[in-house]
């Protein structure tokens, strides 16, 4: 345990940061399976627009270094061509 007081504000303040990228990563996991389940099911739609939400929580979560910026636009480039191969298989 740190003994000098600025260490122990930093341990405090990266907990929260900790909780805070774990929580923003959690949550585009969520919408990415949401946007798989659409997209399995059929529902363009929805799919699509669960494609935006996901398109701007990605480049939020990259803004705020929870994720690299590229890895970012990766997912998102992926998740679009399976939007585009269901709609090509429609």
């Amino acid at each position: 345990m740190a003994n000098i007081k600025s260490a122990k504000k930093r341990i405090l303040v990266t907990e929260k940061r900790t909780a805070l990228n774990k929580s923003r990563k959690s949550e585009i996991k969520t919408y990415i399976k949401k946007f798989e389940n659409a997209v399995t099911a059929g529902d363009l739609t929805e799919a699509k627009a669960l494609l935006n939400v996901i398109d701007k929580k990605l480049k939020r979560a990259a803004l705020k270094n929870v994720i690299h910026k590229n890895a970012a636009a990766r997912k998102v480039s992926r998740l679009a061509k399976k939007l585009n191969q269901a709609n090509k298989a429609v």
